[in-house]
């Protein structure tokens, strides 16, 4: 299969200019394309230009309102409660993240819930975000209801849950914070996408067809199946956990048995410890776990936040790999919304 080859700055310039014309407002649009390239950048190409078909149909169909900006409907010193109006995900969890940083400069740690935000995007930027400016973050986004998800719960032969997923980022004091970022299911829904995408079989073990039988083809997937819960029954614990801290944010429908929201809380590590000893003794112990002798089939021992640097770093240098199909979609919506193509390498 071709592929393409973009420097990242020209896919943004692209991205942006895309959401633009089809009626963003330019800060809104400037934020979400920055996001969709970083997660590209990181190697999470489930989360970058590949969403970009869908979100311009969102806009056009009304699911997404592109000029929407966040609205506090309630807060305290340590708590706020947003709500994205339908809007760009992206751009409100990043407001959120950004303001909850901020009450924690005063008041050591903050809560925060989401409401009507659409897709967000990669969960592990704001948790990343947090890292970066010295805190700790969490990140969850979780929901479920009866048929109203792709995720089979343990022991269950119907989807019941989204794929629930979970970002931590702890810094570090350099430029590689430990970052934890995973949907709670075998893979995220999203790399079957990329999976659709390469013209790839999905890893086995991670999905069922709608009758239950173990698969690892994408059409028998999308025909019914489901994706299946990391660690057995752990994993479908800490999903449903997931979902009901979204709930916090009161998105449930009682009479239903529906729960979802989305969930950050962020934490002064000053409150606790000086922010450059604990800095420097997280590095140290992360750089012990590294210098663990491989096993037999590894080249070294990573930790979490390793790979997403080392793939940013070398795509900056060599560009961002677009599939065919990808780039085929991409050249449908600039003629489509008349915006030149970006060039390739």
């Amino acid at each position: 299969m071709r592929r393409y080859i973009f420097e990242a700055a020209h896919l943004q310039a692209f991205t942006n200019n895309l959401f633009v014309v089809a009626g963003t407002p330019q800060h809104i649009a400037d934020n979400v394309a920055e996001i969709l390239i970083k997660a590209n950048l990181a190697g999470h190409d489930s989360h970058g230009v590949l969403r970009i078909p869908s979100y311009l149909d969102g806009i056009k169909n009304g699911g997404i309102r592109p000029d929407a900006e966040p609205d506090v409907l309630r807060e305290t010193d340590n708590t706020l409660h947003i709500d994205g109006g339908n809007g760009f995900g992206h751009y409100t969890a990043r407001y959120a993240i950004r303001r909850a940083i901020e009450k924690a400069k005063i008041g050591r740690t903050c809560f925060a819930t989401l409401t009507r935000t659409g897709h967000i995007g990669r969960v592990g930027e704001y948790a990343q975000e947090a890292a970066e400016s010295g805190y700790i973050g969490i990140i969850t986004v979780g929901g479920g209801s009866k048929g109203g998800g792709r995720i089979l719960p343990f022991g269950g032969a119907v989807g019941a849950l989204g794929t629930n997923p979970i970002a931590i980022g702890v810094p570090t004091g350099d430029d590689t914070p430990f970052l934890i970022d995973f949907a709670t299911s075998m893979i995220a829904n999203g790399k079957t996408y990329v999976a659709v995408s390469e013209d790839r079989d999905l890893p086995e073990g991670c999905v069922v067809d709608k009758h239950g039988n173990p698969t690892v083809k994408t059409a028998a997937y999308n025909d019914g199946g489901n994706l299946l819960a990391f660690g057995r029954h752990k994993g479908y614990a800490l999903s449903l956990f997931v979902a009901l801290l979204g709930g916090l944010g009161g998105a449930f429908n009682v009479d239903a048995g529906q729960i979802g929201g989305l969930y950050m809380q962020v934490i002064d590590v000053s409150a606790f410890t000086p922010l450059a000893e604990y800095q420097k003794g997280v590095r140290a112990f992360l750089d012990t776990i590294k210098a663990t002798p491989p096993a037999a089939g590894f080249d070294e021992v990573l930790v979490p936040g390793d790979f997403e640097v080392n793939t940013r770093t070398h795509r900056l240098a060599n560009g961002i790999d677009i599939p065919d199909t990808i780039y085929q979609q991409l050249l449908e919506c600039a003629e489509k919304w008349n915006v030149p193509m970006v060039e390739t390498r």
